[in-house]
């Protein structure tokens, strides 16, 4: 049969050209379709041939797919360059890419590694809080390990009441504000003067925004300090400026004439 006829001199099959280059038929002629690389000839058995030159255009498209490049790339771009300086531009776009794709998988890495230790803290399979401590992660926010300490009812509030924007000037804004109290104690400044009483406010500002008028919440941010298992640091830090956040918010509160903690209860 004429598929079975000798191959031409100089020509090679393209199993051949496979077993040579180390690449599968399926992937030549997959390169074939795309007008990447057609055979030189075709037997008269209808078998795609090769000669040298092709296999050297063949090295040629692997060794630039081996450096990140796109088939689409190196069809319709790399191989029309025709300076030295042009080919050194497009190698240091592909440099600039490979470093942030190496940079977006370390930040991956890091990611991975952290909810792992997240997850065997956790008492409990628990999706949902994954999930939220991967989004907590991807926002930079260095408290999401608190997230394994809240129940569903908190997270339930904090998702309704949060998006990542919004979430993330709130964890801000409660940091700065925490800094804020052990600099005001430390200062030795009055929970009952007029700066501890505007802070008071600003205070129980951002814990309204926080509840949203849902006063069984008030609890949840006291907390944040007393978890199990938390950073000492940590712990030492919200100790600190909750004992001035209380004496400034009792005050304030008296001034108010009113006990939201109270109200909680009832």
């Amino acid at each position: 049969m004429d598929q079975y006829k000798a191959i031409p001199k100089g020509y090679l099959t393209v199993g051949e050209v496979a077993k040579k280059m180390d690449v599968t038929v399926r992937t030549l002629q997959h390169y074939d379709r795309e007008g990447l690389l057609a055979p030189s000839a075709m037997s008269p058995g209808g078998r795609r041939l090769y000669t040298n030159k092709d296999i050297v255009k063949l090295h040629q498209i692997l060794s630039l797919k081996h450096l990140g490049f796109s088939l689409d790339d190196i069809k319709n771009r790399i191989i029309r360059l025709d300076t030295p300086a042009e080919i050194a531009d497009a190698l240091s776009e592909q440099a600039a890419a490979v470093r942030h794709k190496i940079e977006s998988l370390s930040e991956s890495l890091r990611e991975l590694e952290a909810l792992r230790e997240e997850v065997l803290q956790m008492q409990s399979v628990n999706f949902q809080k994954y999930a939220d401590i991967i989004v907590n992660l991807q926002m930079k926010n260095n408290l999401y390990w608190l997230i394994k300490h809240f129940d569903d009812q908190t997270l339930d509030h904090i998702r309704s009441h949060f998006d990542k924007d919004s979430g993330k000037a709130f964890m801000d804004t409660f940091l700065q504000l925490q800094e804020e109290a052990i600099r005001l104690q430390n200062a030795g400044i009055s929970a009952k003067s007029d700066e501890g009483q505007k802070f008071a406010k600003i205070y129980w500002d951002m814990i309204t925004e926080f509840t949203g008028g849902d006063t069984r919440m008030l609890s949840k941010l006291m907390e944040l300090g007393q978890f199990e298992g938390t950073d000492q640091k940590w712990k030492e830090k919200q100790r600190q400026a909750n004992h001035y956040v209380e004496q400034a918010l009792d005050f304030y509160f008296s001034q108010l004439g009113m006990d939201p903690f109270q109200e909680e209860m009832a």
